[in-house]
């Protein structure tokens, strides 16, 4: 019987799984990575225009997501005093280290994309 290393036994081990859940827990769901990855090209944006920038979702879900983004520290918003009241929201510094996160996935993706239309 050969016997196998217990990997999640190792501290090193548990310290990188939990901030890998960590991770996912804060970036979870569909939009998150897309509105970042969205604020970060495009810098300070209102709501509307962020609406209007990322294709399919709901004006909703894009209020439920900036604020699960601004209570994780990785967005700010701010309300912009004017007729009719505005709402800005931007990357925070904290925000902008994801930043080569999101970038090493779009690489990704465009690799994955050209791989599997056989571009490569």
């Amino acid at each position: 019987m050969i016997k196998r290393k217990a990997v999640k036994k190792s501290l090193e081990c548990k310290v990188r799984i939990t901030a890998i859940t960590d991770t996912m827990q804060v970036l979870s769901g569909k939009w998150k990575i897309h509105i970042l990855g969205t604020l970060l090209q495009g810098g300070k944006m209102r709501f509307m225009d962020l609406l209007r920038e990322i294709d399919g979702i709901a004006a909703k879900m894009l209020s439920k997501e900036l604020q699960d983004l601004e209570m994780n520290q990785l967005v700010t918003r701010t309300v912009v005093d004017t007729k009719p009241i505005t709402v800005e929201y931007e990357v925070t510094e904290y925000g902008k280290t994801m930043e080569p996160i999101i970038d090493e996935i779009a690489n990704w993706g465009v690799f994955y994309r050209n791989r599997l239309h056989g571009k490569d």
